[in-house]
């Protein structure tokens, strides 16, 4: 084991610090905050570039505190950023990504403010993990396939809470719970199978295997004042609370730039949740590739006459836009995304991203095509971790 005391500098896009050894290479530190002394063990060494985890600290940052779960300690990797004070960790994202779309998408003095303040804690209606040697759920190690088990979850909302305290799950590789968090439904999804699993009364549980051989299975959630249906296999936000304020950032940003915009493209449109509420009253098309999302999207909207379409970003024939909302995975637009936004002819794009270094991709790519960068808004979707949404407004001028 290789321990070495480092001084941190920064944190890195994912959630860890960054530091230099005396050579000059760089480590990304694992439990560490920014300007702040620590011993870290190296996990992974590479010519440039090495790894580790915090096992000491000799001098803590100001942002430190102790990490107010006790499942940290015993090394569940769900949550990296617990050691961080929550106002902390608000402010670290607005300086990631202010200088993302500095260094990689080349904006000079972009615009980058804090979007709608949502809890730390007790929000999230979807967690992923996997059953411990006697079954019951677990999340993963960091950088680990080694289950760490849990009987609670500091982030999770109470009805996942319960199914995480009281489940039972065998063999199970795969464990997704996931609850709507405002009609009370809940599901499990346990692969390869759920054969032997033991919830709740009322809990749905369903197996991958099941869901391969084409069985269908669905919760609801309510957001925006409408009920939604979500498959095993769509995506849907984190929380109602989260869905609710990333329409309100990307409605603000359409009121500001596009107020008269009569046609709007949904691109990666999942179940619909833009469509049916910054699309309402105009005419929508929604684009996405995943096949269970495009039904739950035709069912949602069945009465907006929003049409859907199911087919993937680079083979789909664009369909004239005045204003585009993106919602792509944690890859971002890329190359075939920002040419679709482009042959839609629309003015204005509002771009949300789940990861702040593909939203520096995107920025760039969209800066080429011609569209200017006009602000983003930075979410706190998921307290007590690295992860960063963020909502951006691209305009094509003149």
């Amino acid at each position: 084991m290789t321990v070495v005391e480092l001084r941190t500098t920064a944190m890195a896009v994912g959630g860890e610090a960054v530091a230099r050894e005396a050579s000059g290479r760089v480590v990304f530190v694992g439990g560490a905050g920014p300007d702040e002394t620590v011993l870290v063990e190296l996990t992974d060494e590479r010519k440039t570039f090495a790894r580790g985890v915090v096992v000491g600290v000799v001098e803590p940052s100001a942002d430190r505190v102790a990490p107010p779960c006790p499942h940290v300690e015993e090394g569940c990797g769900g949550c990296d950023w617990q050691h961080l004070a929550v106002d902390a960790q608000h402010r670290l994202r607005l300086e990631q990504v202010a200088d993302v779309l500095r260094r990689t998408g080349g904006i000079a003095d972009p615009e980058v403010g804090a979007g709608v303040a949502l809890a730390a804690e007790r929000l999230r209606t979807t967690v992923r993990g996997t059953a411990d040697p006697e079954g019951h759920f677990a999340f993963r190690r960091r950088r680990s396939h080694e289950p760490v088990a849990v009987d609670s979850c500091l982030i999770a909302h109470p009805l996942v809470e319960d199914v995480i305290a009281r489940g039972w799950f065998g063999e199970a590789t795969d464990v997704t719970i996931r609850v709507g968090a405002r009609t009370g439904e809940r599901m499990v999804v346990v692969g390869p199978s759920a054969k032997g699993v033991r919830v709740p009364d009322g809990v749905l549980v369903v197996g991958t295997d099941e869901l391969s051989s084409g069985h269908r299975a669905w919760i609801h959630e309510e957001v925006a004042g409408r009920t939604w249906r979500v498959s095993a296999r769509s995506f849907f936000q984190a929380s109602p609370e989260g869905a609710e304020a990333l329409v309100a950032e990307v409605a603000t940003s359409i009121e500001r730039f596009a107020p008269e915009a009569e046609r709007l493209v949904d691109l990666c449109s999942g179940v619909g949740l833009f469509a049916g509420t910054v699309g309402l009253g105009r005419s929508v098309v929604g684009v996405e590739r995943n096949a269970s999302a495009v039904a739950d999207a035709r069912h949602n909207l069945a009465d907006t006459g929003a049409r859907f379409v199911k087919v993937a970003l680079g083979r789909w024939r664009p369909s004239p836009a005045d204003v585009v909302v993106a919602d792509p995975a944690a890859s971002g637009l890329a190359a075939e995304g920002v040419a679709a936004v482009l042959a839609t002819g629309a003015a204005h794009c509002v771009l949300v991203s789940c990861d702040p270094a593909s939203l520096g991709r995107d920025a760039k790519l969209l800066a080429a095509a011609g569209y200017a960068h006009v602000g983003s808004s930075v979410l706190d979707l998921f307290g007590h971790t690295g992860q960063i949404e963020v909502v951006s407004g691209f305009r094509r001028f003149g």
